[in-house]
């Protein structure tokens, strides 16, 4: 090992310039991360493969500025120096070099880091009156240098770099070591890759384009980061993440503060009024604010916009003034993948010789347009492409940003699935070889069978347990079966809850279980899914598919037959085998006994089809008996039955959608639920016992009560009284709100209740205290999930953590979790970002499809467009209303842009006429020559769709 210096220039807290010497020790044998090491080295972790045909090495400004290229999958051999990294820290922040360890971290990228400044070969130090651009590449070449030579030439070592200097300089000095260019290497070394190539040259412009800038300033300049911290500390300033009103983009947006508690911004948070005061923050943008004056307080607006849908609260009246600010400083940016359109050219868009520079529109409307500079200007018009910022200047109206690919023309329906996809930052490739390859074999060749070890270790119910699962027509991922049977002369109950056992199949570690983390989820939509595990496992083998033999994680509760009462509860692995695979409206027409046909019995003779059909059928009166019970103890404790909006696309076998259909509710739908709640509830008990600190649970805080507005006005204007004080008094209030004649009311009632909720999360038990895990909608004193380790990540966890809590519990495991704490709450974290997101796409592609049903047909002629509407809220120039054949909620709009208001005639017909607009608590009148109409909360009206 050697000693030597190394001469750091640093900022002070106070900005100024400090010279720091430390001491830096060399040492001759540091990890080279190949499989075609020649030395020995003591490797550990992530290898190059030895069965390239060369390794390249990025120069400094490479990753720097281009590191989005170097992210391909395809880009193998990928070798990140030290230099480079450390650049990528100071120059780019937090959040860059956080991407950029994390890509080093993930095996599915075939890239190293080498620590070249701690190498005593590849070590450079700089020279006096070097520059640090000119250092960073003689460290880069230099240790691409070290590892031609250390691999004995085995290996062919690429540099590729952006500076025409550095390969003038380096490229002869070397064979086997070549220098170029980064557009060279990847036309000459990925030819089939042009993606790659694309978005080089997008980046390349947008880079040129930023070093044109002028410096002439549009906003203020942002608050050095010590000042904020100051004024934060002191008081002055407030931090907060910047919400962007949905329906009021340009001029609305909330600053809501981790302390809602804070008198200076009461509950709403600070309120940002117009461009100039958000100062470049954009959405979603975690931001430090200062508060205007009080006579520049200003309030919400109440006024119906274009697209109006949900928000959290009532908003009655003319809102009273708010605390309201202006951004002085970004502590974070949120910055991701945008979808924007190229809007039809008019002549005014500046360009150049070789790119025009384009102001894109982005697909959503709270983030402002972004300037693109590209060379297809023409041929992107109508098109949606996905961008990203690269900055944005206080010289500068708008963000900077450069192209990535093109999605296709905008209104086509892949373009618009991709745009769902992206703007919720989903990411779902098709499983890569290396993962299958994990994969256990099951073909028609060779089908898969249990293994006689796993049949010894497990408790075999195939015999023993009558078994079935109930799901949605068409569902290939069963996750879950049931059972139910009597024993003990009938004074006994078992009821029995059967998951799919994922992580026997999914080791911990593994690509494939890496990928099913990264994706935490199956994501819906209207017409397709995407699996979080490959097809092999989430349609076949971990699909508890009727007759088949399939492997197991049980609970089995042995209950008394008369009071229900559990006297004991068993968890462990089994092997069942489903006898029947029923759909919902099947289970329940066999409740109702109906005659219907039971596909697994349709080979019986009648005799044996009676016997096993009584059977099911009383299996399945036992399971509703018991689902009843236990939803009544979740009653008593104060459980909220919610209502959402639930529509179904169907579908023709070309994909076309031919109607709308709303989810029917059937009392079998809430059975299984009641035992899955179950399920979940018990696991949940068990693991946070065995695990008190690193326990994945799931917890549903009560919502703020100011979220209720909309709720108890809405219900006041109709007659009704709602208690918010604790979940009991609010469901009991709910089940008195009823109308006899009019069933909607009560149902509209229950989703505003849904939508004030709060959103129910994944934590880590040691990252709250157990008065915190406490689930207000379910009236749990703890729950997890469980039941669908198919779909879920979260139940995968769960699954591994009751595992390691039965193998303690035998004497055959070391007794703690996997992960600690802070890895389980970071995971948790990425789980609920994860599910908001499929939750948000599953509703856009819902939206999506419901204007695809209505996009063709003519209102004036086609009566499926024309159906009873209910109004659920009132506004400034209209109302808000609810379409329940379709599931439907939108705006009807009393006053337009020209000041004209509806006039209702005799005979139901609508025309605009001069008038006025009155707008009162429980009903909106509109004044005109034909007199007064007027329209009340829960009123029916008949609307028109187009």
């Amino acid at each position: 090992m050697i000693k030597t210096e190394k001469v750091l220039h640093l900022k002070s807290s106070r900005g100024r310039k400090v010279r720091v010497v430390r001491e830096h020790y060399l040492r001759e044998r540091v990890p080279c991360c190949s499989c075609a090491c020649q030395a020995a080295c003591d490797n550990e972790g992530k290898l190059l493969p030895d069965d390239l045909t060369h390794y390249v090495v990025p120069d400094v400004g490479v990753v720097v500025d281009y590191l989005e290229v170097l992210e391909f999958r395809e880009l193998q051999g990928i070798i990140f120096t030290q230099t480079s990294c450390q650049a990528v820290q100071h120059s780019k922040g937090r959040r860059q070099y956080n991407r950029l360890r994390n890509l080093l971290k993930d095996p599915r990228h075939d890239c190293v880091l080498f620590a070249n400044e701690f190498q005593e070969y590849s070590y450079c130090p700089r020279e006096k009156g070097e520059s640090q651009d000119k250092w960073q590449s003689r460290c880069v070449y230099s240790a691409a240098v070290w590892y031609f030579n250390h691999l004995a030439g085995l290996m062919d070592i690429v540099m590729i770099t952006d500076d025409q200097e550095a390969v003038t300089r380096y490229s002869s000095l070397n064979s086997g070591v070549y220098v170029v260019s980064v557009q060279e290497y990847l036309q000459s070394f990925w030819p089939d890759l042009p993606a790659a190539r694309e978005l080089y040259v997008s980046v390349h412009q947008a880079l040129q384009e930023k070093e044109s800038e002028g410096k002439e300033g549009e906003f203020t300049e942002h608050l050095p980061p010590e000042v904020l911290e100051a004024g934060i500390k002191s008081g002055r300033y407030i931090q907060g993440t910047l919400n962007v009103s949905k329906h009021r983009a340009q001029s609305e947006a909330f600053i809501r503060t981790e302390d809602s508690s804070n008198k200076s911004t009461g509950s709403w948070g600070v309120l940002v009024s117009g461009d100039k005061n958000r100062n470049r923050a954009m959405h979603c943008d975690v931001v430090v604010v200062e508060l205007l004056p009080k006579n520049e307080w200003r309030g919400k607006t109440s006024t119906l916009t274009e697209a109006q849908g949900e928000e959290k609260s009532g908003e009655g009246g003319d809102s009273q003034p708010l605390p309201t600010g202006r951004v002085v400083g970004i502590l974070q940016r949120s910055w991701r993948d945008y979808v924007v359109t190229f809007p039809p050219r008019d002549g005014t868009q500046p360009q150049s010789r070789n790119s025009q520079r384009i102001l894109a529109v982005p697909w959503d409307h709270r983030i402002p347009k972004i300037r693109i500079s590209t060379q297809q200007a023409d041929a992107l018009q109508d098109h949606r492409v996905m961008v990203r910022i690269d900055s944005w200047e206080s010289s500068s109206l708008y963000p900077n940003g450069h192209s990535v690919r093109v999605l296709g023309r905008a209104g086509e329906l892949e373009t618009e699935v991709q745009t769902i996809l992206i703007e919720n930052c989903i990411h779902v490739p098709p499983f890569s070889d290396a993962q299958l390859k994990e994969m256990p074999v099951s073909s028609p060749e060779k089908p898969w069978q249990v293994d006689p070890v796993q049949v010894a270790e497990r408790q075999d119910l195939r015999d023993t347990h009558l078994v079935f699962s109930i799901d949605p027509k068409g569902c290939e991922d069963v996750d879950d079966t049931l059972s139910v049977r009597s024993f003990a002369d009938g004074k006994l109950l078992e009821l029995g809850v059967h998951i799919a056992d994922v992580t026997h199949f999914v080791r911990e570690g593994s690509l494939t279980d890496l990928e099913a983390r990264t994706r935490a989820t199956t994501y819906y939509l209207a017409d397709r899914r995407y699996d979080m595990l490959p097809a092999v496992l989430s349609a076949d083998l971990c699909s508890l598919l009727g007759g088949d033999d399939r492997y197991a994680m049980s609970v089995l509760w042995e209950l008394d037959a008369q009071t229900l009462a559990v006297n004991q509860v068993w968890f462990g692995r089994t092997i069942i085998r489903s006898s029947y695979q029923l759909h919902y409206e099947l289970a329940q027409a066999l409740l109702h006994g109906e005659r219907v046909e039971v596909a697994e019995l349709g080979q019986l003779g009648s005799e044996e089809k009676e016997v096993k059909l009584s059977e099911l059928t009383q299996a399945l009166e036992t399971l509703t008996h018991v689902a009843r019970h236990l939803r009544a103890q979740r009653d008593r404790g104060g459980a909220l039955e919610l209502e959402g909006v639930e529509v179904r696309a169907q579908l023709d076998e070309g994909g076309n959608i031919t109607a709308l259909v709303p989810r029917q509710p059937l009392e079998v739908h809430e059975t299984v639920a009641e035992c899955m709640i179950y399920a979940n509830h018990w696991v949940a008990r068990k693991i946070q016992e065995s695990f008190p600190h690193q326990a994945l649970l799931r917890y549903h805080p009560p919502p703020r009560q100011e979220f209720f507005s909309q709720l108890v006005e809405s219900a006041k204007a109709g007659g009704y009284t709602i208690d918010t004080r604790t979940n009991k008094a609010l469901a009991d209030s709910l089940d008195r709100a009823v109308d006899p004649q009019d069933p909607l009311v009560n149902r509209l009632l229950r989703m505003m209740t849904t939508q004030a909720m709060s959103e129910a999360l994944y934590f880590s038990t040691g990252a709250q205290s157990v008065d915190q895990f406490y689930h207000y909608g379910l009236a749990l004193d703890r729950y997890t999930h469980f039941t669908s380790p198919i779909r879920r990540y979260a139940d995968v966890v769960v699954h591994r953590l009751l595992s390691a809590a039965l193998a303690a519990e035998g004497g055959a495991g070391p007794g703690r979790a996997s992960s600690s704490n802070k890895e389980l709450e970071e995971m948790a974290q990425h789980i609920n970002n994860r599910n908001r997101a499929a939750k948000q796409a599953q509703k856009l592609s819902t939206e999506l499809f419901q204007c695809l049903y209505f996009k063709e047909r003519d209102p004036q002629t086609d009566q499926r467009c024309v159906a009873d509407a209910v109004i659920y809220s009132i506004r400034d120039n209209g109302v808000l209303v609810f379409v329940s054949e379709y599931g439907v909620k939108g705006p009807v709009y009393l006053k337009n842009r020209e000041g004209q208001v509806v006039a209702a005639a005799p005979d139901g017909s609508c025309e605009w006429q001069s008038g006025s607009v009155r707008r009162f608590s429980d009903h909106i009148s509109t004044t005109s020559g034909c007199g007064t109409s007027t329209f009340r909360l829960f009123d029916h009206v008949t609307s028109s769709h187009s």
